[in-house]
């Protein structure tokens, strides 16, 4: 992807935080570029400050030091071309599917005609057609995970932030919702930052892999991953590579 332009860039980004005055440096010095399409999974030690690092980005979170920019423009908080998935299912308990992927639209104004149908659209898209009208807690974890993907989508964003969205999910649901990120990806083309602790999800998803330090997090190395997809977990390609980036990434206790 050299000479592509860059749709996001982080340049030197650092945060700490202070504890009854003591310095809690948690990202270091993080430079990289996230390309227009691209998908980039962000990758690193279990509490190496991943979650903080997709929080500056996304604007909850202010950088101690450095700059953020989308499409050339310094951004400073949060921006609506920047939409994120977490972990955690956060999806309001006491809404419908529906309900939920039109939130955001809702919110913005949008009228109803208008949101509900590009709320279908994507609960279609992730394959929740038939439950439009169920509450989460008639819902799985990966259909759960769904209707935050869609939420997400159904916002317009023009990256989307997902923090660990598989990492409660069992191993089954777990490897189906992995070929149905890569199938929204491909159907949207939408630029996506996806973290994980998972060598194996990394190597999966990603187009590039930013492999991140233990905390403070600083970036170790980038990656360029030109397997073809769908991708072979057991090929020789696949586990020469996996070995290669398990030898260098940090080992936290």
């Amino acid at each position: 992807m050299d000479g592509r332009t860059a749709k996001l860039t982080l340049k030197h980004i650092s945060k700490t935080f202070y504890d009854h005055k003591k310095a809690l440096p948690t990202i270091s010095d993080v430079s990289f570029e996230v390309y227009n399409n691209e998908f980039l999974v962000i990758l690193g030690p279990g509490l190496c400050g991943k979650t903080v690092l997709l929080n500056t980005v996304s604007g909850l979170e202010e950088p101690t030091s450095g700059q953020i920019f989308l499409d050339g423009r310094e951004i400073h908080g949060t921006d609506p071309s920047i939409g994120m998935v977490f972990q955690k299912k956060a999806i309001l308990p006491w809404k419908t599917v529906m309900q939920n992927v039109e939130f955001g639209p809702k919110m913005r104004g949008v009228p109803k005609a208008e949101r509900r149908a590009a709320a279908q659209k994507f609960i279609d898209l992730v394959g929740l057609q038939g439950f439009e009208n169920s509450f989460p807690h008639e819902l799985s974890g990966g259909m759960k995970q769904r209707v935050g993907i869609a939420r997400a989508y159904a916002n317009d964003p023009e990256i989307l932030i997902l923090d660990e969205p598989f990492g409660a999910l069992d191993a089954q649901t777990r490897y189906s919702m992995q070929d149905e990120i890569i199938r929204v990806w491909k159907s949207e083309k939408k630029t996506i930052i996806f973290v994980t602790n998972n060598i194996e999800e990394a190597l999966y998803l990603g187009d590039r892999i930013v492999l991140l330090s233990k905390q403070p997090a600083t970036v170790k190395e980038i990656y360029n991953i030109d397997l073809p997809r769908p991708r072979d977990m057991l090929s020789h390609e696949f586990l020469e590579l996996r070995e290669k980036i398990s030898s260098n990434m940090d080992i936290t206790v």
